[in-house]
């Protein structure tokens, strides 16, 4: 079995970190603590330099390097926030970095990580393949490969988060934390359960994404054949070696969420707790909204990264509405007579209901003579609200089918 990383190499990792990072705020989450009838805080990496808790272990990594490993430069693979992490340690400790991301990579990650520095290579649609193209690229070149998560120094430096954690709420009973190859909680799991064996240690994968259940229940490591998710930054397909130690040994519970669950809770942490976050980094909310893990409180989820792609935040509160009960999709029929669509946007406006767009159609074959199809996008306040005005109208008659239902 390899050797766990321990407290003292996280205190390390925090003496190299003094200057570099900025120790991120706790901010208490109302919504939260009334579900959990308990105080839950935030602990906010999203406001982390360059947006994630990744330049943490990124630069206890690279600046322990040599003179001649520097020259060399270094070389990562990342969908946005590793990425980020390396290129800003890189220009910090006087390398240069090389970072391989996957072709579908968010703009403004592949635009930031330019910006600090780094050069950009676009190969394979996954994480994993660009892991591969990376790892490659370090034999031919002998640039230093850093991993996103897989390294003593990495996990070291991401645990630093824990030391701030239980000095901000020294009466923490729960983290929760999102996970993909394992680095963040494998290192939080070592700082906290060092200094407080007793704090639950919590974990949580995207389900279309999570690699750890099963390669918990075979007792290695093991390759899903297929993922997807929102939550790119936490969408890996295998987890690390040393990593997968770590967990097994420290971590206290590993749930999932589904997408449902990830869209709701950053509408929430948007639109109550005025947080930017991208889907990775609300994972661990998403677990306490939709109830998928029993926690003690006081509980602290880790909002792990900000780095959204404002077109994907946009999709993303659509989602979160119609999960919520708060955008409504629907198709009506109705007589194709003058006045009709009048009288149906009149009733939606008196229920006190919001029409986003309307398409008018008459041409569906299936549609009977003298009949028309209106699809409409409308806003609610909840899913009481939606139902009392789809009851309505179909009360007055018309043929109501929901977008889910066609």
């Amino acid at each position: 079995m390899t050797e766990l990383v321990d407290l003292a190499d996280v205190r390390a990792a925090r003496e190299l970190l003094a200057g570099v990072t900025r120790t991120t705020p706790l901010e208490p989450s109302r919504p939260l603590s009334a579900a959990l009838a308990g105080p839950v805080w935030l602990k906010c990496e999203n406001l982390q330099r360059a947006g994630s808790y990744k330049v943490r272990g990124a630069y206890v990594r690279i600046s322990r390097l040599s003179a001649r490993e520097r020259q060399l430069g270094v070389v990562a693979a990342s969908a946005g926030n590793h990425a980020q992490g390396v290129a800003l340690a890189a220009g910090l400790v006087g390398t240069h970095a090389t970072v391989f991301m996957p072709v579908n990579a968010p703009l403004p990650k592949v635009a930031a990580t330019k910006g600090y520095g780094a050069r950009i290579e676009l190969i394979g649609n996954t994480v994993d393949e660009s892991l591969v193209a990376a790892q490659t690229f370090a034999e031919r070149t002998g640039a230093v490969f850093i991993h996103p998560f897989d390294h003593p120094d990495v996990i070291a430096g991401q645990g630093t988060v824990a030391l701030e954690i239980l000095e901000q709420c020294p009466e923490v009973e729960t983290i929760i934390t999102g996970v993909g190859g394992g680095g963040l909680i494998s290192g939080m799991a070592v700082a906290a359960k060092a200094l407080r064996p007793d704090v639950r240690i919590i974990g949580v994968q995207a389900e279309s994404a999570a690699a750890f259940p099963p390669s918990l229940a075979a007792g290695e490591p093991v390759r899903l054949p297929a993922f997807a998710t929102i939550a790119d930054g936490i969408a890996v397909g295998r987890p690390g070696e040393i990593t997968f130690n770590h967990v097994r040994k420290l971590v206290d519970e590993m749930v999932t969420v589904a997408e449902e669950d990830i869209s709701r809770a950053l509408l929430m942490l948007l639109e109550r707790g005025k947080q930017v976050v991208e889907p990775a980094g609300a994972v661990g909310v998403a677990a306490l909204l939709a109830g998928a893990v029993q926690v003690r409180t006081p509980t602290v989820a880790v909002l792990s990264g900000g780095n959204i792609d404002p077109l994907l935040m946009m999709r993303v509160i659509e989602h979160g509405l119609a999960a919520a009960g708060r955008y409504l999709r629907v198709t009506v029929r109705c007589s194709d007579r003058p006045g009709q669509l009048a009288s149906l946007l009149t009733e939606i406006a008196e229920h006190r209901a919001n029409v986003v767009d309307v398409e008018h159609q008459r041409a569906n074959p299936h549609l009977r003579l003298g009949e028309v199809e209106v699809a409409l996008s409308v806003e609610t306040r909840g899913v009481e609200h939606s139902d009392t005005l789809i009851s309505a109208l179909r009360a007055s008659g018309y043929e109501v089918v929901l977008s889910a239902e066609a």
